[in-house]
Parts: C-alpha cells; sequence; structure tokens
C-alpha cells in the first residue's frame, strides 16, 4: 500500500454548541489563512444566513489548512501537511450531514464540553465513527468554563467509547479495542485558540498559547490517507456545490487513481449504470477559497466539473475498468410535513414575483434532494401537495424557511412521525432525550414528560444545581416540547435527543389544552372588536391585518375552538357617549416564529407561508364545511 504522508483528512464532529466551528475558526486564523488586515468573522464556516441567525451549523462544509509547524517538519514534510478538515454539525436533525462528513476521512476529532461532558449527539457521532473504524482524538473544550469539571468529564467520555464499542463489535464490526484504551486526549478552549496535553485547572485556560499540540496529534494520530497503486480511479461524490460560471459542482474524495483536467472519465450511477463524461474543472480548497488545479491524486478532498446532474453517492471511475465505491447510507426519516400550495385568500398579494404553483414547488423540493440525503419526497393522493420526511421538525422547519426565504408561498402541515407495521403491530418511532435543567423545575420537567409518555431511565445530579434526566419518548411527545420546556422553566432548560428506534405505538398523547380563536369571515381585523374580544385569549394578529375565514387569529384559555367576528366595526351615531374618552389598550399581540406555529398547529391545522409573513389556519378554510368534517371524524372514532 501507498502513503501519501502530506495529507491529513479529519471531522470534528460534537454535540450541538460544544465549539466544533470556533475551533475550525482558531485553526484557520493560526494557520495564516487571512491576512493580517482581514477582519476575520466569528464561525467564519458558518456561511448561510439561517445558520449565522440561529447560531448552529446545519451543512458540513470543509476547508483546508496547510500545516507547517514542527510536527510536518519532523516526519520531514518540508512543504508542509494539508489538513482537510471537515466542520458537521451537531443537531441530532442534521445527521445525514454527519455520516457524509465521515464517508470522507480518515479520523475525527470528538469535542466535549468540559462542564456539559457527552449529550445524546455525541454518542451519535461517536457510534457512527467507530463503525467506519475511524481512529478517535478526544478534545476537552471550554476548559475555562467556570463550571468545568474536566477529569469528571474525560471519564465519562471514555466509559462512552468503550461503551459503544462493545456493541459495535457485537454487531459483527472488527474493532481493536485495546487501542481504544489509549485515547489521545487534548485540552482546549477554542475561543481563546490554546490547546494543551496537560489537563489544566477546572475553569482554567490550557498552559500552552496555540494550538499547535492539536496539530500535532492530529499529524501523528490520524492516518494519512493509503492507497493501491494497481487500484483503477475511485473517487466518492460526498458533497454537492454549485458555481456561478461552472455550474454544479460535486465534492469528491479520491481513495485510488488520478483526476486530470479535460479528460475523459465515468461516472457510477446511484442505479448502477456508467456514463461518460469530460472533467472541465478540478478545484482544490486553500483555507476558505477554490483554486483551480490541473490534477488530483488519492487522499486529495477537491471539487469537480462537468456533470450537470451529478448526484450524492455516485462514484467517479475507470470507463475502462469501473469499480464503484458503495453508497453512503444514511438512517430512515422519522418525521413527515406535508408541503402543498398556498390555496388561502390571500395567496399572492403580498407582494410580486412570488413563486406559487405547485410546479416551482415540486421543482425546489426536486433541488432539495440532490444535495440532502436525509430527506425523502413522497408523492399523495392530491397533485399540489407532497409528503416530505426528515429526521427532526428542526431540519424541515429550517428547509420552509429557506424557500420563504427564496420567493415560495407555500402550506406546511403540523409535523407527524413516519410509523410502521410489524405484525399487525403499528410501531412508532422513539428517542432517547436528555435534558439539564435547575433543580427547582425537575418537578415541572418530569410532569410535562409524563403527559407526553416519556419514560424516566436515569437522573444525575453534579452538585452544581443542576439536574441531568434521561428519558426515553415517542418522537410525538417531542413534536413542540421545545417551547413548553422553555417556558417552564423561564427559558434555562436544555434538551437534546436522538433516535431510539421503533417500539409499540404509545397511545394518545394531547399536547395542546388550548383552543383556537378563528376568525369566521375576510376583513381587516378592528381595534374595536378585538378589544372586546381580548378578555377570551391572545391575539396572533395586529389591528388592521388582513383577516379571512379559517384563519387562526389567536389562542383561547380553553379547549375547543372559537369562532369570532375580529372585523366588526364600532356603530357611528351622533350621541356622545360618556365613556368616549377612556382610552383602551390592546395587549400585542404574540409574534410567532415558523418553528413556533408549527408547534402551535393542531391536526386540523397548517401553516401558511409566504416570504412577508407567517400564519396559522385551519385546513378547511369554510366554517360550514369544517363543521361537518369535525363531525364525521368524531362519528368515525365512536365506531372504532
Amino acid at each position: 500500500m501507498a502513503i501519501r504522508s502530506n495529507i491529513r483528512n479529519v471531522a470534528i464532529v460534537a454535540h450541538v454548541d460544544h465549539g466544533k466551528t470556533t475551533l475550525v475558526n482558531a485553526m484557520l486564523q493560526q494557520s495564516n489563512v487571512f491576512s493580517e488586515r482581514e477582519e476575520v468573522p466569528d464561525r467564519v464556516m458558518d456561511s448561510g444566513d439561517i445558520e449565522r441567525e440561529k447560531g448552529i451549523t446545519i451543512l458540513a462544509k470543509n476547508t483546508a489548512i496547510h500545516y507547517n509547524g514542527p510536527a510536518a517538519q519532523a516526519l520531514g514534510e518540508s512543504d508542509g501537511i494539508v489538513i482537510n478538515v471537515v466542520d458537521t454539525p451537531g443537531h441530532a436533525d442534521f445527521g445525514g450531514e454527519v455520516e457524509r462528513g465521515i464517508s470522507m476521512v480518515d479520523g475525527v476529532v470528538l469535542l466535549v464540553d468540559a462542564s456539559e461532558g457527552p449529550l445524546p449527539q455525541t454518542r451519535f457521532v461517536l457510534r457512527k465513527a467507530l463503525e467506519a473504524k475511524l481512529p478517535v482524538i478526544l478534545a476537552i473544550n471550554k476548559t475555562d468554563r467556570p463550571d468545568a469539571r474536566i477529569s469528571e468529564v474525560v471519564s465519562e467520555a471514555t466509559d462512552l467509547l468503550l461503551g459503544l464499542a462493545q456493541d459495535v463489535v457485537e454487531e459483527g464490526v472488527d474493532l481493536d479495542l485495546d487501542s481504544l484504551l489509549d485515547l489521545p486526549v487534548i485540552y482546549c478552549a477554542a475561543k481563546a485558540g490554546r490547546s494543551s496535553v496537560n489537563q489544566p485547572a477546572d475553569g482554567d485556560v490550557p498552559d500552552n498559547d496555540n494550538l499547535e499540540p492539536l496539530f500535532e496529534m492530529i499529524v501523528k494520530n490520524i492516518p494519512a490517507p493509503h492507497y493501491n497503486e494497481d487500484t483503477p480511479l475511485q473517487a466518492h461524490v460526498t458533497n454537492i456545490d454549485a458555481s456561478d460560471y461552472l455550474g454544479r459542482l460535486g465534492l469528491v474524495r479520491i481513495y485510488s487513481g488520478e483526476l486530470l483536467k479535460g479528460k475523459q472519465y465515468g461516472l457510477a450511477r446511484t442505479d448502477g449504470k456508467i456514463v461518460n463524461f469530460k472533467l472541465t474543472e478540478i478545484l482544490r480548497t486553500e483555507g476558505l477559497d477554490r483554486v483551480p488545479a490541473e490534477s488530483a491524486g488519492p487522499g486529495d478532498i477537491v471539487a469537480i466539473a462537468g456533470v450537470d446532474d451529478i448526484m450524492i453517492g455516485e462514484t467517479i471511475v475507470d470507463p475502462q475498468d469501473p469499480q464503484p465505491l458503495p453508497l453512503i447510507h444514511v438512517d430512515e426519516p422519522a418525521i413527515s410535513m406535508t408541503f402543498g400550495t398556498n390555496d388561502s385568500p390571500l395567496a399572492g398579494t403580498e407582494g410580486k414575483d412570488h413563486k406559487l404553483t405547485a410546479r416551482m414547488l415540486k421543482d425546489r423540493l426536486d433541488k432539495e434532494l440532490i444535495g440532502n440525503v436525509s430527506i425523502q419526497v413522497i408523492d399523495t393522493d392530491r397533485p399540489d401537495v407532497w409528503e416530505v420526511r426528515g429526521r427532526g421538525e428542526l431540519a424541515l422547519a429550517v428547509l420552509a424557511e429557506e424557500m420563504r426565504r427564496e420567493g415560495f408561498e407555500l402550506t406546511v402541515g403540523r409535523p407527524q412521525v413516519v410509523t410502521r407495521t410489524v405484525d399487525g403491530k403499528v410501531m412508532e418511532p422513539f428517542e432517547h432525550s436528555t435534558i439539564d435543567v435547575p433543580e427547582e423545575y425537575m418537578g415541572a420537567v418530569t410532569q410535562l414528560m409524563a403527559a407526553r409518555k416519556g419514560r424516566m431511565d436515569s437522573m444525575t445530579n453534579h452538585g452544581s444545581g443542576w439536574v441531568r434526566m434521561e428519558f426515553t419518548v415517542p418522537s410525538r411527545g417531542l413534536i413542540g416540547f421545545r417551547t413548553q420546556l422553555l417556558s417552564s422553566t423561564r427559558g434555562t432548560g436544555i434538551a437534546s435527543s436522538i433516535s431510539a428506534g421503533y417500539d409499540e405505538w404509545a397511545g394518545e398523547i394531547v399536547v395542546r389544552q388550548n383552543g383556537s380563536m378563528v376568525a369566521d369571515r375576510q376583513g381587516k381585523a378592528s381595534p374595536y372588536a378585538m378589544q372586546k374580544l381580548q378578555a377570551r385569549g391572545n391575539f396572533f394578529v395586529q389591528p388592521q391585518s388582513p383577516v379571512y375565514e379559517g384563519q387562526v387569529v389567536g389562542v383561547t384559555g380553553k379547549p375547543g375552538d372559537l369562532d369570532i367576528n375580529i372585523t366588526l366595526e364600532k356603530h357611528m351615531t351622533n350621541m356622545r357617549s360618556a365613556t368616549a374618552d377612556v382610552l383602551e389598550t390592546l395587549t400585542p399581540p404574540i409574534q410567532m416564529s415558523l418553528e413556533e406555529s408549527l408547534d402551535f398547529a393542531n391536526d386540523d391545522e397548517c401553516v401558511e407561508v409566504t416570504p412577508e409573513s407567517i400564519r396559522v389556519r385551519k385546513i378547511i378554510l369554510s366554517r360550514d364545511a369544517w363543521y361537518k368534517w369535525h363531525a364525521q371524524q368524531r362519528r368515525q372514532s365512536k365506531q372504532k
């Protein structure tokens, strides 16, 4: 086997908010990617608007760091070593991105928060790395947190690693357990740009003032790409990008052989067919920029142009001797939403150039399938409605938000779970949920989970005033849970979850106790009507905003829907009122985001999404038709 000793391919994996993107930022800064005069933003890898707003990574991205330090010189690489770093999302909903990221590297850096310790997503990414037989470097980040508990977190992470390794071995994967006992550990403070192999005291920064120990550990512990010189070309397409000048780009990891610009190659499709194409451009990553190259060899991660419909999972092969690689395996989706055209009376009235038609909507969903491996789009019995399946409600809400920003108008249904039938029994997806809350809110969280059919597995108190509770709960029970948790814990609760497979249907879960206030006619919301009605509940709409029949304009304090005339105007008379000078003030309406609206919507409701506004509405707008449908549903449930 030949080795490319001047390359290292590594993925940074961790739970959400443990500092992956901040660490990559510090690595780029210390490898002199940016010029001295250049203003470097925080989390430079989070390039999308939604990523910056939410503070989370959604898409896996790669960068190349040219490392020229002492560790490279010690190995005799006088020209330095290229470290290809893949920054992965930490949220379980974007697990497909993690699986893609892991498929293109030779090792992982597992980042763990020095206070929070291993969390569900840590378990998920670690398991994926072990199944792929990748070496692991444990990096304890945020050692400078005042509540850091470094030694405990190291032992928790090591126990988790060995426990998962045992599980993976039992499933038939051949792992070297002895090598895992000798796990390399490094301590970091990514924000300060410091790392060390020496354990600092809890709450202190590492004793070294740069990231040199981290680079050294990556160079020593992550193997250089191996390849067989006799094997023909194999280059795996792991991501899709686009360029204004070159069209669609495929991001490929080359396992064997060489790519040369201008040559003819074969593309092994996902269905097994081989299509010939001419390679028009090779782009090599340097820092955050892509620069043209003439060739690329084994171990390189490069972008290529030449195929307009290149897909993730395909392999670029030698046309004379095609040997395609296996497809990227991605876990099955658990949550579905219906995406349909906007059929409300206000469709297309709020601005120009809005995308309204079913054809435009379908084209956009098909386009999403190209670059997003973890979603599925399924046709329904209606030509203008599609079922979109994904890992979690956040992933699907992000898709709807992206479409909204691109000028689409659509309706999005309440999240539902994807069920299976096994031996005549209905099975539904379950999740392992970990919740961190201050001690005083422990009872409130336990109550919330019990209502959602959650079963407590364990509870630990670190003695810091915080409690960690672990539950097994149906995925249905977690729809809309995050909002309620934040309300019940005054914004302090932290929840995260990963899939726990399928189990028997847990029964009915009543999530929302409050009914909807529904407008019974079209018009404008009048301040007069809203003053009269505000004792009945809280509104979602501003005075003078347009409303229509079937729109949910507020929430009541009681169960069951309330039909209201929110457009009622005050009758004009020539009589002076004794109370005319009394000023009645309206309570400000509740402003809901897209995720909150989806959480709020009942089964007979959906969310109207337009570039200008987000409205909750009934699926059946006509109140007469809705009452007939509702009566029919009640009769059917009684018969059952």
